[in-house]
């Protein structure tokens, strides 16, 4: 276990390092650097906790696509993750939202935090609007699905699956809920709420086309049975999931600190684990071994999506968020326990039913 997160932990020491650097440059003080250091840890750690449950996502569809592209994302993705969503991002939104270029928008977090932290605060309704559509739209596709013949909460599951027959079934009740929200924000933000909504879930499909377009070109080159999800289009998916895990700890950072660099450093080593994890998973078939641990993790997709979409009108603190999702795969890993435990023998369909 210790060599997948060999990398983790060089890359943790490195930016432990450059937060002692720049602490100490900074302000010449002792106390103040360690205080930098910590939030840069606790920043971390937050990442982690926040985003276990894209982790275990992530392993889901990476077991199904071909190695090649498996180490494009764990590589490629890696920087993707780190300097696009952490860094790029922020100052991207700063640049629109305040119609200045980006060297502008980088001397502004700099210079200014307090002012980029303001403008970076100010888009959350969009932010929250098109990250929680994308993410529910991740975790419902995931239960209504007619094929799905393995339940971990039978009582709702086995419902969502047979709405599924409905077309768009999910689509619809996503935008009653986006609706339902707008009516509690103000008009202008509504509009803005709204739009951004739409805009994730069409973010969504557009990503599921990808994908479905380059399984069919797959399936025409290759024998039956060819990997789902292979090449660009896993690829697209994870990264756009990805960023989309990404939009509640880069504004949740804010509460710790207004720090671009600082916060760049804490979210990069939470990254970096997420990524070990994520190997971890992979190589050693946890997913096939505990078998509603993948089914706590989509809960915890659709639970995150869902404060992220209340998020636009009542501040929800991080701690409440990972600890929902800690609390969802904690349990889904004990009852896959408890299952291995009372049918040790493998999987009979009329035992499952009796579990």
């Amino acid at each position: 276990m210790l060599a997948n997160f060999k990398g983790s932990i060089l890359f943790t020491i490195a930016c432990l390092a450059l937060a002692v650097a720049y602490g100490w440059w900074q302000t010449q003080s002792v106390s103040a650097t360690l205080s930098l250091v910590w939030i840069v840890v606790v920043l971390s750690v937050l990442e982690v906790s926040l985003s276990f449950d894209n982790a275990v996502v992530n392993a889901t569809v990476l077991e199904e696509m071909d190695e090649v592209w498996q180490k494009r994302f764990l590589t490629w993705g890696m920087v993707i993750a780190v300097f696009g969503m952490r860094i790029v991002f922020p100052l991207a939104i700063v640049a629109i939202a305040a119609g200045i270029g980006p060297v502008e928008a980088l001397q502004l977090s700099l210079r200014e935090p307090a002012r980029y932290e303001a403008i970076v605060s100010s888009a959350h309704i969009g932010i929250a609007g098109f990250g929680g559509a994308f993410l529910a739209m991740v975790g419902l596709s995931f239960f209504f699905d007619d094929e799905k013949d393995v339940h971990w909460i039978d009582w709702i599951e086995e419902k969502l699956a047979l709405f599924s027959n409905v077309k768009a079934a999910e689509i619809a009740l996503l935008l009653l809920a986006l609706w339902g929200v707008s009516l509690l924000l103000p008009p202008h933000e509504a509009l803005t709420f709204m739009v951004s909504g739409a805009l994730g879930i069409v973010a969504f499909i557009a990503v599921e086309a990808i994908g479905t377009v380059l399984e069919m070109r797959d399936a025409a080159q290759k024998a039956a049975g060819a990997v789902v999800r292979s090449g660009l289009g896993g690829f697209l998916y994870l990264n756009v999931l990805d960023a989309s895990f990404s939009f509640d700890g880069v504004i949740g950072a804010f509460a710790l600190s207004n720090n671009m660099i600082v916060i760049a450093l804490g979210l990069s080593i939470g990254a970096m684990f997420v990524r070990s994890m994520t190997i971890l998973l992979v190589q050693r078939g946890t997913l096939s071994e505990y078998r509603y641990l993948e089914h706590g993790a989509f809960w915890a997709i659709i639970a995150l999506g869902g404060i992220m979409l209340a998020s636009a009108r009542y501040e929800i603190p991080e701690t409440v968020t990972g600890l929902i999702g800690a609390v969802l795969i904690g349990a889904s890993l004990y009852w896959s326990v408890r299952h291995n435990r009372k049918f040790p023998d493998g999987e009979i369909e009329a035992a499952v039913r009796a579990d």
